[in-house]
């Protein structure tokens, strides 16, 4: 049996006009099956349904440049858009060219799992009550409600490994498992682009991440990528902080700081991206494990230099990080597993509203078809305490902390703590305490810099 094919074209070459392909990869460029991306494009097979996690920013090596083409109908995604980073797939869009079904990122890949595995559908607590399930089945389980989810298969599956044999057996690196083991098995042909091709044996039979059987095609990468130079540079020069009434907040690093003081000792605790991914740079030193939803447990603070970087270790938000011993990698499947199962302690998020009521919104300031959910709504449906951390107002100066949320919810009635640039609060009961205020503030002003309706606690303190 010998699977090996001499080369991206030849791989790829059957691939249908409407065929639907799952593209594997993580965040900004960590390994992605360029090669195979390159292969497609220069083919222009038209009328595509895409699934992946999101098709990455102008240009990108990913799923883009497939939009750019016009060659794709259709996509099932995490992430539709990106804010502030224009691109073809996100007019096409909005013109109503191409057909988008946003799915949270954890559902996604179990939906490809269950595909694989023969499970036409299966209920889970992720995103009920938000926009997602609407018509959709509701069932309750323990007097929690469900929804219903349909199994995914598709045509093709394009994945990255490190090195694969002749058989199909496939080994991934680091945190670089993702979505692979749950895309090939959905797909009727994987193809997999990898580092290096041995002979069977080559790869000792405990470090095969894919068992050959669910590789059907195995061709050697043609794109040479330098995964240092996937650096993602800060979108703020410097960390710099807001003005209220003439004053200076926290700075996003104070805010950070301030959210890891949160964090107790010997817990599990995911970090989202933006400002929370800071967080990491304060837990070094304490009884604190970090998960991210790429697949690793277990990683410590972001590093920058050469010598520091490996391109394979990185956390949720596409950044370098080092390991912290006894770290572990696994795929996006099993990642998923400890957040919906409830064995991550404390989720930290950022958001775009937080109400009065502890519902939160995070992913969308539009609509159903544009936003990206990523794997918050996943994060939520597990048992852990939720901190938001996020700026007390936005770039137009209004508050955040609102009445009623106006964007479409990630989460109902699920925020312990929100931790912002002017203030720290605590959920009690049915509202939110005002526990902490910004140097330099007096309560009065931040509760006049807020919509909601707050409780000031007895002995407001400043934030440290």
């Amino acid at each position: 049996m010998d699977k090996i094919y001499s080369s991206p074209e030849h791989a790829i070459a059957d691939i249908p006009a409407g065929a639907t392909i799952a593209i594997a990869g993580f965040s900004v460029g960590h390994r992605f099956a360029t090669s195979l991306i390159l292969a497609l494009r220069d083919k222009g097979t038209m009328n595509l349904t895409l699934v992946c996690n999101s098709l990455g920013d102008p240009g990108a090596t990913r799923g883009q440049i497939l939009a750019e083409n016009r060659q794709v109908k259709k996509l099932v995604a995490a992430f539709s858009i990106r804010a502030g980073t224009p691109t073809a797939s996100e007019a096409q869009i909005a013109a109503g060219e191409m057909e988008v079904e946003l799915v949270p990122q954890g559902i996604l890949v179990e939906r490809c799992r269950a595909g694989g595995a023969g499970i036409p559908a299966f209920y889970s607590p992720t995103s009920v009550g938000t926009a997602l399930t609407e018509g959709r089945e509701i069932r309750e389980f323990d007097g929690k409600p469900h929804v219903l989810e349909q199994a995914i298969r598709v045509d093709y599956a394009f994945l990255r490994g490190y090195r694969a044999d002749r058989l199909g057996n496939v080994q991934f690196r680091g945190g670089s498992q993702n979505f692979n083991p749950s895309f090939a098995k959905a797909a009727r042909v994987a193809i997999v682009e990898v580092d290096e091709i041995v002979e069977p044996g080559g790869i000792p039979p405990e470090l095969v991440d894919l068992p050959g059987i669910f590789g059907s095609r195995i061709v050697k990468t043609t794109q040479a990528v330098d995964g240092k130079a996937w650096r993602r540079p800060e979108r703020r020069p410097s960390d710099k902080p807001r003005l209220y009434n003439g004053k200076p907040a926290l700075t996003r690093a104070g805010l950070a700081k301030r959210a890891a003081g949160l964090v107790k000792e010997g817990t599990y605790v995911n970090l989202g991206v933006g400002i929370p991914t800071m967080v990491s740079n304060y837990l070094q030193h304490r009884d604190v494990i970090l998960h991210a939803e790429n697949g690793v447990l277990g990683y410590g603070h972001m590093v920058s230099t050469d010598e520091e970087i490996d391109p394979d270790i990185y956390n949720a938000a596409g950044q370098f990080v080092a390991l912290k011993p006894g770290a572990s990698f696994f795929d996006s499947v099993t990642s998923f597993e400890m957040a919906r199962g409830g064995w991550i302690d404390t989720v930290i998020l950022g958001a775009y509203e937080v109400d009065e009521r502890g519902n939160v919104a995070n992913w969308s300031t539009t609509d159903a078809k544009r936003g990206g959910i990523g794997g918050a709504m996943d994060l939520l449906s597990g048992r852990g305490d939720l901190i938001i951390v996020m700026e007390h107002c936005d770039s137009k100066g209004r508050p955040k902390l609102r009445r009623e949320c106006t964007y479409p919810l990630t989460g109902k009635g699920c925020v312990d703590y929100v931790v912002t640039d002017l203030a720290l609060l605590r959920w009690e009961k049915d509202h939110f305490v005002l526990d902490e205020i910004a140097p330099g503030f007096t309560p009065r002003e931040v509760i006049e810099l807020t919509e909601m309706e707050i409780t000031a606690a007895p002995n407001v303190k400043f934030m440290e």
